[in-house]
This record gives structure tokens, sequence and C-alpha cells, in this order.
């Protein structure tokens, strides 16, 4: 017999080492997500557990992480997960699976939710003579990348072309810093603050970030490129496990002529092949677009993201496409651009926080 109920805090052990023991597991995933969404935007939870009596013990053999996402003036949605790419159910088998999301639909009820949003990961690489077919059938791909059990390695692995690009940087006089210190997140968000303003983009808030590494601690990683004392590229990197996945690297555009984006993903990499992660999510991409092929030259290949919205008004399943285009999206970023920075960072966070990517 299989038994479902909602997760509490004093699960957090068990759920976290049932993901990351778990072949489809993401830095998302595990219970540190939900912690700092709670604290930093005040959305609630209803994470849901699925235990198996095995040899008189109970056995997690499923979960599925629900966040409670309400917008102002609307029903909420629940979302699975929030601000990143990836976050669906985990489980043993189809029947668990089936089992869970027949309960969420009794959580969703329960919030008074119409709309479970799934975001889900094939958890497949594409090969060559499949990419095409997944042009038409999946509009987002995971970049992932597998990494050897060293920096060296891992170096040697490289075209020369992009050896010479990560050499660049350095002879450009960039050097950088790693570590999980709470004080590097100033410097972080200096440079990400600017980048987002740039996009046309409300910032998240830098305590979504604080909470991130209250509770993830050492296994967020920070990495800070500098020009002299000037931070001028920055990334934060989650580990799960053996994964790692990069949801935030920006660049500060004036700079971009001395390659620092390219130190940063290198910096990363490094100390990620170094401390035992063989796995690596660049995030999600489009085919064929700038991002894509800027992590494609790395190593990295298409693995399709599944996003699906379950419209429990009408019990359909249809594709979550999330299309950014749309002619006033456009007039907005256009405006936020040109908004004082201290404006953005004040504005953003009000607003991000009821933006689910």
């Amino acid at each position: 017999m299989i038994k479902i109920r909602q997760a509490t805090q004093a699960d957090e052990s068990s759920w976290n080492n049932y993901v990351t023991q778990h072949d489809n597991h993401s830095p998302y995933h595990l219970f540190a997500w939900k912690n700092a969404v709670s604290e930093a935007y005040h959305h609630a939870d209803h994470y849901l557990i699925a235990e198996e009596e095995i040899n008189q013990a109970q056995e997690v053999v499923g979960i599925f992480p629900l966040i409670v996402f309400s917008k102002p003036l609307s029903k909420p949605n629940l979302c699975a997960l929030p601000f990143c790419d990836v976050g669906g159910i985990l489980a043993n088998n189809n029947e668990i699976k089936s089992q869970l999301l027949v309960e969420s639909k009794k959580v969703a009820s329960l919030y008074q939710a119409n709309v479970i949003e799934l975001r889900s990961s094939t958890g497949k690489a594409l090969s060559d003579e499949k990419t095409e077919q997944a042009k038409r059938q999946f509009e987002k791909v995971s970049m992932l990348m597998p990494l050897p059990e060293n920096s060296e390695l891992l170096f040697s692995s490289f075209k020369s072309k992009l050896r010479s690009q990560i050499r660049k940087a350095e002879k450009n006089g960039l050097h950088y810093k790693v570590g999980s210190k709470k004080n590097m997140l100033d410097d972080f968000y200096q440079v990400f603050s600017h980048n987002m303003r740039a996009l046309g983009s409300p910032v998240h808030a830098k305590q979504w970030f604080e909470c991130l590494l209250k509770y993830y601690q050492e296994k967020m990683i920070i990495s800070i490129v500098y020009k002299e004392q000037i931070p001028v590229g920055a990334g934060i990197v989650l580990i799960a496990g053996n994964k790692a996945a990069i949801p935030w690297a920006s660049t500060k555009a004036e700079y971009n002529r001395l390659s620092p984006n390219m130190m940063l993903y290198w910096s990363l990499l490094k100390h990620l092949s170094d401390n035992s992660v063989d796995k690596f999510d660049f995030g999600r991409s489009s085919f064929g677009e700038g991002t894509y092929k800027f992590k494609q030259q790395w190593g990295a290949q298409p693995t399709p993201l599944n996003w699906q919205v379950i419209n429990l008004t009408t019990n359909q399943k249809v594709e979550n496409k999330n299309s950014n285009s749309g002619r006033l999206r456009a007039i907005i970023e256009n405006i936020w651009r040109k908004l004082p920075i201290k404006l953005t960072v004040f504005l953003g966070p009000k607003i991000r926080k009821y933006i689910s990517l």
C-alpha cells in the first residue's frame, strides 16, 4: 500500500535523500528551494510525499513538490516549481507517479486552484538524428553536460578555440573568486540587477538569494569575475548529489569584449569537476538561439523540457509553450530598460515574486 501525505519539515532529510538518489533529480527538488520560496516570497507550499512500508519501516517511493503560487486578484495555481526550469514528480514507477498526480488534484481543490503547472525534463539527451524531430515537438530544452573527474581532463577535452577564449579572459586582466560566503552576494547582486535592467526584466529580491544561501549553504556556489576591483560577471550554481545547475549568470555588457562570461563558466565548471559533480545543467534554451550555441560549445547536449499545464476545470493537459512574444511585453521591456537602477531594484522584487519563471 502506498500512503501519500503532506511532507513536513521533519521529512527534510528523508526527502533530500530520496531526491539525490533519483536519476531525474535536480537541485530545485531539494527542501531548500521550498524553504527559500516561503521565507523570501511568502508563497505557501504543499509538498506531497509517497511512502511504502518495507521491512516494517516507511520508505519514500515518490515526491511531488507543489508551491501554491498566488497572484493578486486571482485564484492561485499549483506550480512545480516556480522560478526554475524543472521540479515535477519524482517516483519509483509510473503507478506511483499517477497516484501523486491524482492527490495533487485534491490539493488544488483545497486551495481553490484551477491549474497545476508541471515543469519536467525527459531526462534523456537527444542524439543528433533525433534533434530535428524534437525541434517540432519541444520548444525548450535543458542543456546538459557530463563532467570528468577533474578540471585538467575537462580543459583538455575542449576544442582549441574554446581554450583560447578562456585564456583570452585571463590575458585581458580578469580574475575570479569562487565560494559560498554571504558577502559575495553584494557583488553578485550588483552585476545581476544591472543585467536584468538591460534585459528589461524585473529583478529578484536580494533577500531571495540570501535565503537560498541560508538553506543551500555550501551547496550554493557563487562565482564573481572582476576587472581589477570591479565585478563584471557573476553566477550562482546549486548542487544536489552529483548534479549541479546554474539558474543565474550575468555580465555587464560594457565589459563583454573582455570575455567575462568565458571565465565565469570556466570557474564554475572547474570547481564542480574538482568536487565530485559529474552532471551540469546549463539551463534552458531554444534550439539554435545564441544561448543554445554558447552552451553547446562547452559540450552540453539538448534534453527536452516537458512543460505542461493541467486545467482542472476541463481536466485537460496541454503543453505549456510559455511564449515570451508579444507587442505589449516588448513595450514594457523597453520602458524598464530606461528606469534608474535604484528604482528597478526597488520595484522589481514586488513584481518578480508573481512571475513564476
